[in-house]
């Protein structure tokens, strides 16, 4: 494996940090800068919400130039985002900084999972991506911790300075270790946009989509759940975020090597069966912790397992659109995100958590169906794509 492909995905660690890592310090940004919890909370939602909607644009508008030195721009504009979030004065200023980011962020992801399959050979590109998803996931699920950790400790502003200094470590280490990567031929917006009228591609994109929403429905509020069903204290519930975290980061590189090694198919569809499972299982083995714990670990693996998978198949079904593709990939992740908290939100206002255990199963199982379609759908020609 080129080494190249570790860097990305530390690149990819560093740029998603940013999404989550306030979500534990809005109490203290809303004290400081003088605002709502409901406004610092805003924060987050406008980010992911650019984020979803902004990298298959941007992707598009960039598509003639050259792979590095975008990466290098962007690096350079996200830093400056960061950079605004440290020193912002006001709220305002604060959320600029926020929405530069989240423009700049949301193509840099994409670039990481675009390049690192370039870098290998073909029969190691699910592997590539599952690596750089392995940062992906990471930051999504470590983020929020490190954010607490740092914000406690000095201030809310000390995540921003973190990643700002890494975020310069990683200019150097593009500038100096990656070689050119020439974008892949143009194609039409027309017909990139074309494809997601094929049933194999749409579908795709609402599998993941809907897994995501599925995850996420109980993610979002596992603490609650945890307190809820096994009555644990601060130091129980960190230590199982925790736990979950090395799954997840662990299930990026786990889901790569089985799509290379089963097929993307065959990985796609045994994660999720074994997602939907285990998330409807979990209520059950609250009482006894060690067998939580293991419920919690497979939960973990398979939540990111499917995602490298996903974009092999994508790459796949449609190679001359794989760009344009792996972002929408990304764009149904986030979105699946936002809408899982959304919707566990209301569903924990209503029922127990446990109720949040349940639907995010059925959600899970319900992608299943949704990827039956789409492997039994037609492969599009190169004419169409």
């Amino acid at each position: 494996m080129d080494k190249r492909v570790y860097f990305l995905m530390i690149v990819s660690f560093i740029v998603g940090m940013v999404e989550l890592i306030i979500s534990g310090l809005l109490d203290l940004i809303a004290e400081d800068l003088n605002v709502t919890l409901g406004a610092a909370g805003f924060l987050v939602t406008i980010f992911s919400l650019i984020f979803a909607i902004a990298s298959p644009i941007l992707l598009l508008v960039t598509a003639n130039i050259e792979r590095k030195k975008l990466t290098l721009n962007f690096l350079i504009l996200f830093l400056i985002g960061n950079i605004i979030s440290v020193i912002s004065p006001t709220y305002s200023i604060l959320l600029v900084g926020r929405i530069i980011s989240a423009f700049s962020g949301a193509l840099l992801i994409i670039l990481c999972l675009v390049m690192a399959p370039r870098l290998v050979e073909q029969k190691y590109r699910g592997r590539a991506i599952g690596i750089v998803s392995m940062g992906v996931s990471g930051s999504l699920v470590l983020g929020v911790p490190i954010g607490l950790m740092l914000g406690e400790m000095f201030s809310w502003r000390a995540p921003f300075v973190l990643i700002a200094i890494f975020t310069v470590l990683s200019i150097i280490g593009v500038y100096f270790w990656m070689d050119r990567v020439e974008p892949n031929p143009p194609v039409p917006l027309g017909v990139q946009l074309a494809t997601l009228k094929n049933r194999k591609i749409l579908f795709a994109h609402i599998t993941t989509f809907l897994y995501m929403t599925g995850h996420s429905v109980l993610y979002t509020y596992l603490k609650p759940f945890v307190q809820e069903s096994m009555d644990l204290g601060a130091t129980w519930i960190s230590v199982i975020f925790f736990i979950f975290g090395v799954a997840a980061v662990s299930g990026g590189g786990i889901g790569g090597t089985f799509a290379d090694t089963l097929g993307t198919k065959r990985t796609v569809v045994s994660a999720i069966i074994t997602f939907g499972a285990i998330m409807m299982v979990i209520p059950f083995t609250t009482s006894i912790m060690p067998i939580f714990l293991i419920a919690l670990i497979i939960w973990g693996i398979m939540s990111w397992a499917i995602s490298p998978a996903m974009q092999s198949y994508l790459i796949e079904s449609s190679p001359e659109t794989s760009d344009i593709q792996q972002s929408l990939s990304n764009s149904s992740l986030h979105f699946g995100i936002a809408v899982g908290a959304f919707f566990g939100g209301i569903i924990i206002g209503q029922y127990s958590t446990n109720a949040n255990a349940f639907i995010g199963g059925i959600l899970i199982i319900a992608s299943l169906g949704t990827m039956y379609i789409s492997m039994k759908s037609k492969q599009l020609s190169p004419s169409t794509n």
